[in-house]
């Protein structure tokens, strides 16, 4: 087992299987060293975290949401590169919070995802980030994310 998922599941969490793409698209595309991950949602197995945040979905679960995104972002690229050691860098994220008009709060949300980062990878997760709201996301989801990762060579 490699160093990362062990910490993963100290942290208590396992890896879901690799979430398959709900739409013309696919979960990752490598280019050199980086790799694009397409917009992860808050699904694990049959719970979705759907609604419009802070009305049907607290600020909370929201977060919770943003770092079921990222563990079904890390199946995905532990899936294409063979072991999340290999991951050198977490360089970009972006999260979009499906809000209501008055809600401000996005970086709140999008920290669920950032923060897991860092406890993951330690300096490897530090990223630049975007946290956006959204009048509306792909199948009502409170929070979708993607991200962009250097890889060892």
């Amino acid at each position: 087992m490699d160093q990362t998922l062990a910490r993963i599941e100290e942290l208590g969490f396992q890896l879901p299987d690799v979430p398959a793409p709900v739409a013309a698209y696919v979960n990752c595309v490598q280019s050199g060293n980086l790799l694009f991950l397409s917009g992860g949602l808050p699904i694990d197995g049959e719970r979705k975290i759907i609604g419009k945040v802070p009305t049907d979905v607290s600020v909370e679960e929201a977060k919770e949401g943003a770092r079921i995104i990222m563990l079904n972002r890390l199946a995905v690229i532990r899936d294409h590169i063979g072991s999340l050691d290999k991951v050198k860098q977490i360089v970009a994220l972006n999260g979009f919070v499906n809000s209501e008009p008055d809600f401000y709060d996005h970086p709140v949300v999008v920290n669920g995802a950032s923060e897991f980062l860092l406890e993951v990878f330690g300096e490897r997760g530090k990223h630049s980030r975007t946290a956006l709201g959204a009048a509306a996301l792909p199948l009502n989801v409170a929070v979708e994310i993607n991200l962009t990762v250097e890889i060892e060579s």
